[in-house]
C-alpha cells in the first residue's frame, strides 16, 4: 500500500475564534496545516498530511479512536473463520452517502474491489495489504471477504474508504458517509468541510464549517493562530508552543506514533554497505537532535518503532546506539572511507522540524568527516523524486502508521511499495510473510521483536525519535483528541 507519509484553499470566508458564536452547536472551525493537498481518492492517498483531512469525510468497515482502539463503523460486526481466510462484516443500516444515496451492499463489494484491484481491468490492488483477497460477496445484509491465504492481522485494513460504485472519478467528487461533506478546495488558501446532516450518528458533528487553511510554514501558521484566524495547530514544536497564549488556548500533548527517520537509500553507493550506515548511526545524537527540533519533547529510537506501540515494542533495543565518534570513523576507515564522504540530504522544505533536523545532522556528521549538502524541496517534489521514485541519497521524514504493529512494519519487505529506502532481509520478509498465518498473540510478538531487530543489526536507516504531537486548541471549543496517528478529527469539536 501506498504509506503515509509524516512526512503534514478563494471564494470561502475564514472565520476563527473571534468570529464564531459560542455555541455547542454550529460555528466554523478553522485548522492550520501546512502541507498542500494533492490527492483526495481515498484508496490512493499517499501523503498523511492529505489523510488527516480525508479522516473527516471517508471512513471504513472498521475505525481507529484516538486511544488507537480498532472499533466497528459502517460495519456492526465481524466474524473471522478459525483459519484467517474468512472476514464476514455484518453492515450497518441506514447509512447515506453525501449525495443522499443509501449505502448498500453492492457499494461495500465495489469498495473493496477497488482497493484490492478485483474490478475489471485493474492490473494491481490501490491498497496492497489487500491483495490478498479472492473475493468479494454480498449476503443478505453481510459482505464476505475470501482471501487466497490465511491473515489474521487484516482487520485494520478495513479501515479502506467505503465510496458510492456510482461515482466516476472519487478524486474530482470525494464523496463518503464521513461526519463531514468535501465542499471546496481552493489551492494555496484551503481545504473546506461542511457538515453531513444526514450522518448516521445522528449526534454529530456539532459544528456546521471545518476549514483546513494552508500555511507557508509552522512560523505563519503560528502568527494566525495568535492573531485567532487559526483555532487548532497541530504538530506544534515545543519552543513554538512556548510562544502560545495558554490563557486563550490549550496545549495538548501525546505520543504520535510517528518515526522520524534520517532514511538512508540502501542501493546508493556508499549508504549500500551496512557499516556505513553503523557508522553513521554512531555518528549522531538522537538527544541533541530532540533538543535542538523538539526542545526535548520526543523519544528518542533505535529501531522502526514508536513505544506507542506497546508490546510490539521492543525495549531491550532502547540506547542500543548512543553517539560515539570513534567507533563512526573506525567503521567508516574498515569501510574504504577513513576521511569520510560527501552526502546530500533532500528535506521537505515545508516540515521545518525535519529542515531543523536535516541541519543538526549535518553538523554532527562533519565530525566524522561526512560533509553534507541540504537540498531543501518542495512537498510534490518531495513526494514524487524522493519517495516514489527513489532518486535520493538520504532525507528526513516522519513515517506514519495504523496503530498495527503489521501496518508500521511491512513497508520493509522486499518489494513494498512503500520500502523507499530499498531495504531487503529475506529473513525480514519471512518473518513478515508468516506472521499474518498465526494467531497466537505471543508467538505474534516475539516475531515483531525479531524483525526490529533485524532492522537494528542491518542498520537499516537512522531511527531518530517519535516526535511529541503538540496540538494548540481554542480554549473556547473543547472535544479535540489527540490521536496516537496522523488524524485530525472534528466530528466531536464543539463551542463551549
Amino acid at each position: 500500500m501506498k504509506r503515509a507519509l509524516a512526512l503534514i484553499l478563494a471564494g470561502v470566508m475564514v472565520i476563527g475564534m473571534a468570529g464564531c458564536k459560542k455555541q455547542n452547536n454550529g460555528g466554523t472551525v478553522t485548522v492550520g496545516i501546512t502541507q498542500e493537498p494533492s490527492v483526495f481518492d481515498p484508496h490512493t492517498v499517499v501523503a498523511a498530511g492529505d489523510k488527516e483531512i480525508l479522516f473527516n469525510v471517508f471512513e471504513g468497515l472498521y475505525k481507529f479512536d484516538s486511544t488507537g482502539s480498532l472499533n466497528p463503523c459502517l460495519a456492526t460486526a465481524v466474524e473471522i473463520s478459525d483459519d484467517s481466510t474468512v472476514y464476514t462484516f455484518t453492515l450497518r443500516e441506514g447509512v447515506k452517502f453525501h449525495n443522499g444515496n443509501d449505502m448498500t451492499d453492492d457499494d461495500v463489494v465495489y469498495s473493496l474491489k477497488r482497493a484490492a484491484g478485483l474490478l475489471d481491468g485493474q492490473e494491481a490492488a490501490l491498497v496492497s495489504e489487500l491483495d490478498s483477497i479472492k473475493s468479494v460477496e454480498k449476503d443478505n445484509g453481510k459482505v464476505v471477504v475470501t482471501l487466497e491465504t490465511p491473515n489474521s492481522e487484516l482487520l485494520s485494513y478495513f479501515t479502506v474508504a467505503i465510496i458510492p460504485d456510482e461515482v466516476a472519478d472519487i478524486n474530482k467528487t470525494p464523496i463518503g458517509t464521513g461526519p463531514f461533506v468535501f465542499d471546496s478546495y481552493t489551492i494555496g488558501q484551503d481545504v473546506t468541510l461542511t457538515k453531513n446532516s444526514n450522518y448516521w450518528n445522528s449526534e454529530l458533528p456539532y459544528i456546521d464549517k471545518a476549514v483546513f487553511k494552508i500555511t507557508a510554514d509552522m512560523d505563519a501558521g503560528l502568527i494566525e493562530l495568535k492573531n485567532g484566524t487559526i483555532d487548532i495547530f497541530p504538530y506544534l514544536t515545543s519552543d513554538r508552543a512556548s510562544q502560545i497564549d495558554t490563557n486563550s488556548f490549550n496545549l495538548l500533548k501525546k505520543g504520535s506514533n510517528m518515526v522520524q527517520i534520517f532514511a538512508l537509500n540502501n542501493s546508493v553507493k556508499p549508504l549500500d554497505d551496512k557499516r556505513v550506515r553503523e557508522a553513521i548511526n554512531y555518528a549522531v545524537s538522537r538527544t541533541d537532535i530532540i533538543k535542538v527540533t523538539m526542545d526535548g519533547a520526543g523519544e528518542p529510537l533505535t529501531t522502526a518503532m514508536s513505544p506507542v506501540m506497546g508490546k510490539y515494542y521492543d525495549t531491550s533495543l532502547d540506547g542500543t546506539y548512543t553517539q560515539n565518534i570513534e567507533k563512526a570513523k573506525s567503521l567508516l576507515a574498515e569501510a574504504g572511507y577513513p576521511d569520510g564522504f560527501d552526502l546530500t540530504i533532500t528535506v521537505p522544505s515545508n516540515y521545518l522540524v525535519h529542515v531543523n533536523t536535516a541541519v543538526e545532522l549535518k553538523s554532527e556528521l562533519s565530525k566524522v568527516g561526512i560533509n553534507c549538502t541540504i537540498n531543501q524541496v518542495d512537498w510534490p517534489t518531495w513526494l514524487q523524486d524522493t519517495y516514489t521514485d527513489r532518486h535520493y541519497e538520504s532525507t528526513v521524514i516522519a513515517l506514519t502508521s495504523n496503530y498495527a504493529p503489521y501496518d508500521v512494519l511491512n513497508r520493509y519487505q522486499t518489494g513494498n511499495s512503500g520500502n523507499f529506502i530499498n531495504y531487503s532481509n529475506p529473513k525480514v520478509d519471512e518473518l513478515l510473510a508468516k506472521i499474518p498465518t498465526i494467531s497466537d498473540e505471543d508467538a505474534k510478538v516475539s516475531m515483531y521483536h525479531e524483525v526490529l531487530k533485524y532492522l537494528l543489526d542491518d542498520s537499516a536507516s537512522c531511527y531518530l525519535q517519535d516526535p511529541a504531537n503538540i496540538v494548540a486548541v481554542s480554549a473556547k471549543l473543547s472535544g479535540y483528541n489527540v490521536y496516537p496517528m496522523y488524524v485530525q478529527d472534528l466530528s466531536e469539536v464543539k463551542f463551549n
